[in-house]
């Protein structure tokens, strides 16, 4: 809804979970704007927030960057690969990137079983949650549709597929509870006049939360059907004579572009925006229309030439 999102939905948690990182939550933040430079990438660093690249604004971005592949480890149990591949796995050496991170830990550099460092580009180095056995099983909180993005009539965009690989990649299935945000586009609507940088006060902010959806329920079929396909690519593989052993969030070729591999993520992204749709149309709002939750809607909205800014439905927008 905004800028004032993140900060300001988890006020009502209590000091003893504010104060715990292995209890709070773990984000996704733009590679572009949080970590431009070394301060601002020690600060989201330190603030749990995980460098994601966009295909808008970088070459590095998509569906099977890095920065996914530690948000499935963080929502799964260990182990993500055999000691063996462990041991032999590149370890990332300090960089001096100036949008890598202050953010080093002295005391487990040697002692882990995977590197505690990852590279998002090849260049920068920065810290990986996912090597700690305190962090398997984490919360990792997503704003699935990737941009700000303000409707009069609360209407959402469609959901970005990165939420299907976590859906059905991690190990277990994670809890997953759909949460919906009404009121912090007041707190910083982007047609907000000078003093643009400041907060309004005043307003009044809902986050609602669901109940813990059934993952069995409304994910079980999609899950099985990716098991599947992983066989599959594992028994074509063996049949070559390749390497069958895969690391959790990495992919083979066949399994990032897979026809199958497609489908199920496009499913499983729509089912989990329907959740939280759900949630909405509980609260009382009017009824969205069914388009929204098409890329080809926000497409065809595209093509009034403005990224960003102010829309064609009446909707505001940033592509942040």
């Amino acid at each position: 809804m905004s800028a004032m999102d993140d900060p300001l939905m988890w006020g009502f948690l209590p000091y003893n979970i504010l104060f715990n990182p292995s209890l709070q939550r773990w984000s996704l933040g733009s590679y572009d704007i949080c970590f431009k430079n070394k301060a601002l990438s020690t600060f989201f660093s330190l603030g749990q927030t995980l460098p994601t690249h966009r295909t808008a604004h970088s070459e590095f971005g998509g569906l099977f960057q890095p920065t996914i592949t530690q948000a499935i480890r963080l929502l799964s149990a260990q182990p993500f690969l055999t000691p063996e591949q462990a041991l032999s796995s590149p370890r990332s050496s300090p960089s001096a990137s100036l949008k890598s991170p202050d953010v080093v830990d002295p005391f487990s550099s040697n002692s882990l079983v995977y590197p505690i460092t990852y590279s998002t580009n090849g260049t920068d180095v920065f810290p990986a949650p996912s090597a700690y056995d305190s962090r398997k099983h984490s919360w990792v909180h997503i704003f699935p549709e990737g941009r700000i993005h303000q409707h009069p009539a609360l209407a959402m965009r469609y959901f970005k597929w990165g939420v299907s690989r976590m859906i059905l990649e991690s190990e277990p299935l994670p809890d997953i509870i759909p949460i919906f945000i009404d009121g912090t586009q007041h707190v910083m609507h982007e047609s907000r006049t000078f003093p643009r940088f400041i907060p309004r006060t005043g307003k009044k902010i809902t986050v609602v939360f669901g109940d813990s959806v059934d993952g069995e329920k409304v994910f079980g079929d999609l899950r099985r059907r990716w098991k599947a396909l992983v066989e599959m690519q594992r028994e074509a593989l063996e049949k070559k004579g390749q390497d069958t052993t895969m690391e959790m969030g990495v992919l083979t070729e066949g399994l990032k572009y897979n026809a199958e591999a497609v489908a199920l993520r496009l499913e499983a992204t729509q089912r989990m925006r329907n959740e939280v749709v759900k949630l909405r149309n509980s609260l009382g709002y009017d009824a969205e229309d069914p388009k929204n939750g098409l890329v080809e809607t926000w497409i065809e909205e595209g093509k009034s030439g403005a990224r960003e800014g102010h829309m064609k439905d009446d909707s505001w927008t940033k592509d942040t």
